[in-house]
């Protein structure tokens, strides 16, 4: 046996989901969405986004300030692109990959990779994305806030006569990220002591 191995513990991909634009989301989602990525960090998993401007990058900001680490899925096939025809920043970020598939595609590679997706202040992107892990099954936290984003959800979820899914609220996002945590794990089959 190598006793050499390097043993490892697993960090949770939790992605952001949120509005690049938030004229709409009020003076609050700026300082929400900092503390939701700070917590990410604090409750020991990695932060995952859009590589966006707005809420996502808020929280990217809020979890560099914990020494996180943060991986962004760009709709450009380049940095360049990124850069200059997308218009989008490369701050607070320790990985963009760049996946060449617009936003549609880059919305669908970034639910798949992360085990759980959280959903604050949004717009069409953020419900494109809410709908594609509410359809997957995956684990969904909703930052509840002055903005409409989650009462759109809720309508969806009550509409579209899919069930409940694995969905938890929250307008503290301390609280939302312990949820989410908790969601990921039992959708893991993990105690909450693994």
């Amino acid at each position: 046996m190598d006793n050499n191995i390097c043993h490892t513990t697993y960090k949770y991909k939790i992605c952001i989901s949120g509005a690049a634009e938030t004229d709409h989301c009020g003076p609050d989602a700026s300082g929400l969405a900092e503390e939701l990525g700070r917590e990410i960090i604090k409750q020991d998993a990695v932060l995952v986004d859009g590589a966006t401007t707005g809420f996502p990058l808020w929280a990217a900001k809020g979890a560099k300030s914990e020494g996180g680490i943060v991986i962004g899925l760009s709709p450009a096939a380049t940095e360049k692109e990124h850069i200059q025809d997308y218009k989008l920043p490369t701050d607070y970020h320790d990985l963009i990959i760049y996946t060449g598939f617009n936003y549609s595609g880059r919305n669908l590679l970034l639910t798949r990779s992360s085990d759980a997706v959280i959903v604050g202040c949004g717009r069409l992107g953020t419900l494109n994305e809410f709908t594609i892990a509410f359809e997957d099954q995956k684990p969904i936290g909703i930052l509840e806030g002055s903005w409409e984003t989650d009462d759109l959800v809720k309508k969806i979820i009550i509409e579209s006569h899919r069930g409940p899914g694995k969905i938890v609220y929250s307008s503290n996002p301390k609280e939302l990220v312990e949820k989410v945590i908790e969601l990921i794990k039992k959708e893991k089959g993990r105690n909450s002591t693994d």
